[in-house]
């Protein structure tokens, strides 16, 4: 069943020898998470794991995740998701893959699975692509038009609209949930103090980045492995599994809200790790 968008479409000076050392300090700075992907895969024969987060959150949601992978002797690199739009952030994610030695797992939460399917094509080095409580778009999708497909999604009551101006003065609204609705929508099986740290420390997604199309999306081409939160009020089990199915990915269902990557980060570990051991 097929509703409306509740989204709006937006659109002193220096010595030489300082500024030297500025700038290498800004540049070691800049390259410090691929140079480190290097030297650790190095002493690794395991695939690096990219984890990208999506909207109403930060990388800090992959903590448990992050945990557990490098327990098990796992390379990982959190990507940082500008959250601006998908173009952009796809473009930011692929410039981190292409520092990246080595074969890559990607894996995306929510709009960062949109994220991912855009940075994967025609990145050689991503063998398998992980979706987590994620959108898979098709070419021409946007991840607003997707959550819409199907029943089953509150986002719309919940989200409260900033209206913001970029850097070239064109104008668009940045979406955040309303904090005192975030475990209801975003994290209902994840306890109480945890939740409304997480809804202080979202990050807000505009609305040209929920709007924007999909380019041709990398799971056509990769394998792609799906972990489907049956209880998620964000992108609904429908909308999840419709998609994980038309990708032809490895599909494994779990009773979880939106937040799995926290309520559950042992079923998340667990199928990245599925998909890593796939990757020679």
């Amino acid at each position: 069943m097929y509703r409306h968008s509740p989204l709006r479409r937006a659109r002193m000076p220096l010595t030489l020898m300082a500024t030297a050392t500025v700038a290498t300090a800004l540049f070691a700075t800049s390259v410090g998470p691929a140079s480190a992907a290097k030297d650790t895969h190095a002493k690794s024969a395991k695939p690096t794991v990219v984890l990208v987060h999506g909207a109403f959150a930060d990388s800090s949601s992959w903590s448990g995740v992050i945990k557990q992978l490098k327990e098990d002797g796992y390379p990982v690199i959190a990507a940082a998701n500008p959250l601006r739009s998908l173009s952009s952030d796809a473009a930011s994610v692929k410039s981190l893959l292409a520092g990246i030695d080595g074969p890559v797992v990607l894996v995306g939460h929510s709009y960062g699975g949109a994220v991912i399917s855009n940075a994967a094509y025609g990145s050689d080095n991503v063998k398998a692509l992980v979706y987590a409580d994620a959108f898979l778009p098709e070419k021409g999708e946007s991840a607003n038009e997707l959550v819409s497909k199907f029943e089953g999604s509150i986002i719309g009551d919940v989200l409260r609209p900033v209206p913001i101006t970029n850097a070239d003065g064109s104008k668009d609204l940045d979406f955040s949930i309303d904090q005192s609705r975030f475990r209801q929508a975003f994290g209902a099986d994840v306890p109480a103090d945890t939740a409304a740290v997480m809804a202080v420390t979202q990050r807000p997604g505009t609305g040209t980045a929920l709007n924007e199309p999909s380019g041709e999306p990398a799971w056509k081409t990769i394998p792609s492995w799906a972990l489907v939160g049956s209880n998620d009020r964000i992108i609904p089990r429908d909308a999840q599994v419709y998609m994980a199915e038309r990708a032809n990915a490895h599909i494994r269902e779990i009773e979880s809200s939106h937040a799995v990557s926290v309520s559950h980060p042992d079923a998340v570990t667990h199928i990245i790790e599925n998909a890593a051991r796939t990757v020679r």
